[in-house]
């Protein structure tokens, strides 16, 4: 099996209806499993239109819970927390929202008043989509270990491309360089870098270059709406080709791709114009030059 990420150092560059896209060609050709890791904003399933087969609570981390009959209103917990979350001088109560659940406050506590609970940060789904089986998730709003949510959806969607006998995972991941990304691109054979002809497209995809190479994951590169800014597009190809970084793909701007979105379809179900055109030709670079070397090493028949 082979896993493609599809990255992007900065938001907006259009980097989930390329992945969309990815997943419609790829589905006519060999066995897909989706996912969606960008946890904290998913939006691959707006356009894949998936239904829910299952549903799961997620706990990223613990809370701490003071249980008022046994505190004494020593006033240990809030000397020892470093995060605010049990206020000095009392009352003697744990905001939720600032505990780090670093259970300093529970070790510290004389009589054992202090407790830590599992908190729910989020969920995550198994669902059924127009290209194949889609493991995402939610993470709900102001929580954090988004990295670890990530990591379930991963090993989620492994475990089922492997039980499912995929040919290809495509993951779809969150922008930027953070943790999230990090879990995302980890153990995958290719990262798709997609950016845009802009001054800060360039600069983030160096950045998330400069990731994909400390974590040894493979790297090509897509311009998408290249006809924005041809010298910038130009300038990107440039600093890639002197680099060693394979661009595989250059896709124009369309409005089509906008109509597909607002369809909840990938762009390449509901058009034939340039973007859907150049996201075919992008299909087929990636196809014979990063499917899994078995696939095409087999004999024509």
């Amino acid at each position: 099996m082979t896993e493609w990420v599809v990255l992007s150092g900065k938001g907006g560059t259009g980097k989930t209806s390329v992945a969309a896209a990815l997943a419609h060609l790829a589905s006519q050709e060999v066995t897909v499993a989706l996912a969606d890791a960008d946890v904290d904003a998913a939006n691959l399933e707006l356009v894949l239109s998936p239904g829910v087969v299952e549903e799961h609570d997620f706990s990223g981390g613990q809370v701490a819970v003071i249980d008022p009959e046994r505190c004494t209103s020593c006033g240990r917990c809030a000397e020892v927390c470093r995060f605010g979350a049990i206020p000095l001088g009392g009352p003697y109560a744990v905001d939720a929202l600032a505990c780090e659940g670093c259970a300093a406050c529970y070790y510290a506590c004389p009589v054992g008043a202090i407790r830590t609970e599992d908190q729910l940060t989020g969920h995550w789904y198994r669902s059924d989509s127009l290209a194949g089986p889609l493991v995402h998730a939610r993470l709900r709003p102001g929580k954090e270990n988004s990295g670890k949510l990530v990591m379930q959806v991963k090993m989620t969607a492994r475990g089922l491309a492997v039980r499912t006998g995929a040919d290809l995972l495509l993951v779809d991941g969150p922008p930027g360089i953070g943790c999230p990304v990090i879990a995302a691109a980890s153990g995958a054979n290719l990262a798709l870098l997609v950016t845009e002809p802009t001054v800060s497209g360039r600069h983030d995809l160096e950045r998330i270059l400069g990731t994909a190479r400390h974590f040894r994951v493979p790297a090509a590169v897509c311009v998408n709406k290249a006809d924005l800014s041809l010298s910038l597009t130009q300038e990107i190809e440039s600093f890639c080709r002197d680099d060693g970084v394979p661009v595989v793909g250059r896709i124009p701007f369309d409005e089509d791709v906008v109509k597909a979105v607002v369809n909840r379809r990938p762009v390449t179900m509901t058009s034939s114009g340039p973007a859907a055109e150049a996201l075919v030709g992008l299909w087929r670079n990636l196809r014979d030059e990063y499917l899994v070397e078995e696939r095409r090493a087999e004999p024509a028949a």
